[in-house]
């Protein structure tokens, strides 16, 4: 993105310094078309990092990388970009090459770390985040602590971790999220009810938060709706999952009636409701 204001500027600035030698003013000019792609340079990088579509990003920083294969910031563009684009494998390499670069920190470690638990590779997300200081305290730091200590079944040290996680962030509603899974796959539904409640109050638009209430609820044996924001479609999807639950559990009547009622709520045609009754209702096909 080019500023013609400041590109102008800087021109003019040049033009009046190069009355002081010829050679001096070609330098000067140089200069300053560095310093305007410098800034047009991060300005495209934020957007391929935040508003791209993910592929087309990985193109232009992998580009890029080609051309200033030093430039730490385009390789860290390369390596998000590509975990963006879900291409975990790819992502964690990349973010291993971000990490023996001059001008690497703690920071990108975590992201190192992070990419290697998307892809699958927990061992080794566990070496990385051991080697980060301890006098690095961050959000994104603890949250990794916490689902790797999830991982490995420490319950202690995940509810710990998930703790500081939730002081360390203003949007806390993904990490409550998922320390109230947490506790769903240990069997302490009422607890876990509780955070994914904390979760829509933090973010009602959370729709994941909004299906695993209803899962907690529903193996505490409740086939009712929480009173949580929800639009029509969100309804007719929550009375679904119950419904689903409650036939898991056994009560295959009440399941029955919940996905006929999910059915009657949806504003369209729920072909994922209406198949599951009908398997229910005739078996045989």
């Amino acid at each position: 993105m080019r500023h013609p204001i400041l590109l102008a500027a800087c021109i003019a600035g040049v033009t009046a310094i190069a009355g002081c030698g010829e050679k001096n003013g070609d330098e000067t000019v140089e200069r300053a078309f560095q310093d305007v792609n410098v800034v047009d340079d991060a300005n495209l990088n934020d957007v391929m990092l935040t508003v791209a579509d993910p592929n087309e990003a990985v193109s232009y920083f992998l580009r890029s990388t080609k051309e200033m294969p030093d430039r730490i910031d385009l390789q860290r563009g390369l390596a998000s970009s590509l975990v963006r684009a879900k291409r975990n494998r790819e992502g964690a390499s990349e973010w291993g090459k971000v990490v023996k670069m001059k001008g690497a920190t703690p920071e990108d470690n975590i992201q190192y770390a992070d990419a290697l638990i998307r892809a699958g590779d927990w061992a080794k997300a566990e070496t990385v985040l051991d080697s980060v200081p301890p006098t690095h305290e961050t959000f994104s730091r603890y949250r990794l602590e916490a689902i790797v200590a999830d991982s490995k079944k420490e319950w202690k040290k995940a509810d710990s971790f998930y703790e500081i996680a939730v002081g360390l962030t203003t949007k806390p509603a993904s990490v409550l999220n998922n320390w109230g899974y947490s506790k769903l796959t240990r069997g302490d539904s009422q607890e876990a009810e509780r955070l994914f409640g904390e979760a829509i109050r933090q973010d009602s638009s959370l729709f994941t938060a909004k299906n695993n209430i209803v899962l907690a609820r529903g193996a505490q044996g409740d086939y009712t709706l929480p009173p949580i924001p929800m639009d029509q479609t969100e309804r007719a999807q929550l009375l679904h999952t119950m419904g689903l639950t409650a036939i898991k559990q056994g009560d295959t009547e009440t399941g029955k009636g919940l996905l006929r009622e999910a059915i009657d709520t949806h504003p369209q045609h729920f072909e994922a409701a209406s198949r599951a009754l009908r398997a229910l209702e005739d078996p045989a096909g």
